[in-house]
This record gives C-alpha cells, structure tokens and sequence, in this order.
C-alpha cells in the first residue's frame, strides 16, 4: 500500500528523447518489462551508481560505457537484475547492447544496460531478441507513463514527474521516472532514476550535479537498510531547448537546479511513499549536529532501527526506541544533557531526559498519522540533515518472503 501516493499522470516530452515499451516475458508472462530510451545525438548523460562490491554485470559495463562514447540508448529490463551472474552473466550484459546497437544502428558503447528484479538467476537472452525491436517500433515522445511502469518489479505503482518554467525567456522542461520499492538504502538503493531535461549542460557540471542531487534525494531514503547490487540514477540533458549551462554560478543554472532538484526528490520521495509494505512515510531530521556524517549517523541509526520502525507501525509511541537508538549512533564525547526530541511539534526529551510536558496520549497521536517527521536536536553544532524512511510491516515480511514464489 502507498503511502498518500498520487500517480503522475502530466507528462511533458522531452525534446530529443523517445521511448519505447514492450513485452518481452524477461521474467514476466504479460506485462510490460523493457524499456528503450533513445537520445538525440548530442545529449550528455551523467550516472551516479551502486556502491556494492557485488554491482551488477550491466552496472559495470554503463560505467565502462559511459566514459567512452556519448550514449545514444539506455536498454532496460526488469523482472532479472543480472546480479551474482558471474562471467556468463557480464556476456549476456554485453551481448544485450550489441542486440541493442545493431538494432538501433549505433555502436555497442552508445548503448547503457540497466536490469532490475531477481538476483542470481540467467537473464533470458531470447527476452531481448524479442524486446528490443518491439521497443523500437513503439518509440515516441510521450512514452513516459508507460515506460513508468514498464521498469516496475515490487512497486505498486509507477513513479514519475514533469514540470516546465522559463528559463532565460525559453522554455525548459525536467521529466524523470523511478523505480523501487525495497532493498532501499544509500549508496544507492534498488532503485533506477531516469531524469531528462532540454537544457544543454556542459558534462562536467552535469557530472557533479548529478552526484549533488542524488545525495539530497536518492541517497537519503531508506526502507529497509539494504543496498542493492543495480541502483543507478542517470541525468540527461539533451540542449534541444535553447539553453545552455557552462557557468554553475550563472541565474540559468540556478534556476535548471531547482526544477533538477524538485524531480529528483519527488521520484526519490515516491521510492519510500511506495515502499514495500509501508503504511508510514517518516522524515528523520537531525539538526545541531557538529558535522554531516554525525548527523547521517544519527538521522540512520534511528531509521534502520527495527524496533522503531515496528514501534511508528503499531502506532505505539516507545519513544524509548528512539533515544536508545540515537545514544548507539556512535557519536563521540556526546553530552546528552543537551539532547532534544520532538515527533512533529511534540516534545518527548527535553535536555537528555523525558520532557515534564510530554504525555503517551499526544506521542501516540503523532504516531497513528501516516506522515509525521523525527526531529532530533543534538546541540553540538549548526549542521543539518534529514532523510526520509517507512515503518516496518507484516506485509514487508510477506513481500519478501514470497518474491521468487
């Protein structure tokens, strides 16, 4: 179940970039599960991937891809991650872009593999004999709902988000999907982005951008602790509107940023919304903390933490949890007399002990809402930081128990 999810139904295309969907029974038997993006000769592209020593084959190869040639298709699949696949797994990888370039008439380094879905399985070459050229015969602009759906694996619903503004007198567009629903946890998470604008950028502001946005989006959700071998976020700007960003310090830029970074924590923020089995979405906010990773520590221990992730599902205010979960961050030389606690506007710690104001009646009603925000302030500093997390469920159980079933 989604927590207070609203399905992205207008979607701007994106000049310079088509999609195609098709059937092409990867894993599944009918339904949507590969994706062809195709860019317009031009485009930058830039990646931020999976930390996991275990990265999948096609993880590996679009980062080999990525620094030699300009991408002119991202190849999709979902239902098989193609992780833990070994040598056998790597050449399949590679003989999916050489479908894709001969198909698309480009060379095998044009081509970005991107797979999703189970670990340690075969990927079904025939699948994307099959896929490949359907996806291309379906290409068009406004693909972006369907292909949406079509990168889905445990998500209840799709993913997406679109906006325009003007930007220097012409009109810039930022259109991006996501997928994921668990195994969710930075650096990254099971989660692919595809996020698209008409703005040109030169590559190495698009590289650190990149890198920027999905550490103020993908890389603070988390729904379960557990980072996946796939997870790759991809920024692509095709410079079809007009505009062009060389100076991140100009007014343009400025500007491309914020609706950058409006999609990207909407796509990541849907990720959690939909997170497998979530009936809560909760933003953990640290604050006076004396440097960030002290307050990503904290922000978390407190999130990964079982007991209050079950606690915020029962609707059970144990903020005991809470407090024993900040004091084990690792914090060093940590005065707790100075330690705040709030769940929304309600005081539950007050200088390191139980705040005289606070009652289980007021806890508990923030509690049973199904958004409410943790904040804790450490009074060690003027640093910030928040992340955004779910609660934990029978039905995550459930979900995961029953995946390869």
């Amino acid at each position: 179940m989604a927590v207070n999810f609203t399905v992205f139904e207008d979607f701007k295309a994106v000049s310079g970039v088509r999609l195609g969907v098709a059937k092409s029974h990867v894993r599944y038997a009918d339904r949507d599960d590969m994706v062809v993006i195709e860019l317009a000769e031009g485009t930058e592209v830039a990646g931020v991937f999976t930390t996991n020593a275990f990265c999948a084959a096609p993880v590996q190869i679009c980062k080999h891809h990525l620094g030699i040639k300009a991408p002119r298709y991202l190849l999709i699949n979902t239902g098989n991650a193609n992780a833990g696949t070994g040598k056998s797994g790597y050449a399949n990888a590679v003989k999916s872009c050489e479908l894709m370039a001969a198909a698309g008439q480009c060379t095998a380094a044009e081509v970005l593999p991107f797979s999703t879905g189970v670990i340690g399985e075969p990927l079904n070459m025939p699948a994307f004999e099959r896929g490949i050229p359907a996806a291309l015969d379906d290409l068009n602009a406004d693909n972006w709902a369907r292909a949406a759906k079509g990168i889905m694996t445990t998500d209840t619903l799709p993913k997406g988000f679109s906006q325009q503004a003007s930007v220097g007198g012409k009109t810039v567009t930022v259109t991006g999907i996501s997928k994921g629903a668990g195994m969710i946890m930075p650096n990254m998470a099971t989660m692919l982005g595809f996020i698209a604008t008409d703005a040109g950028v030169s590559p190495d502001i698009l590289q650190t951008w990149c890198r920027e946005l999905a550490d103020c989006s993908f890389n603070r959700i988390t729904i379960d602790g557990d980072t996946s071998t796939n997870d790759s976020c991809m920024l692509m700007a095709t410079g079809q509107s007009g505009v062009q960003i060389d100076d991140a310090a100009s007014a343009e830029a400025r500007q491309v940023f914020a609706l950058l970074k409006e999609a990207f924590q909407v796509l990541a923020q849907a990720i959690v919304r939909d997170g497998e089995g979530a009936t809560k979405f909760v933003t953990v906010r640290v604050e006076d903390a004396a440097a960030q990773k002290e307050a990503l520590d904290v922000a978390y221990t407190v999130a990964h933490s079982p007991l209050v992730k079950t606690a915020m599902f029962a609707s059970d205010a144990n903020w005991g949890r809470i407090l024993a979960a900040v004091g084990r961050s690792g914090v060093e030389n940590f005065d707790l007399d100075k330690v705040q606690i709030y769940l929304d506007d309600v005081q539950i710690v007050e200088d390191g002990g139980r705040c005289d104001s606070y009652t289980e009646e007021s806890g508990a009603a923030v509690f049973r809402q199904s958004e409410f925000t943790i904040r804790i302030l450490l009074g060690r500093g003027r640093v910030s930081e928040q992340l955004w997390t779910t609660d934990l469920s029978h039905e995550y159980v459930s979900i995961n128990a029953d995946y390869r079933s």
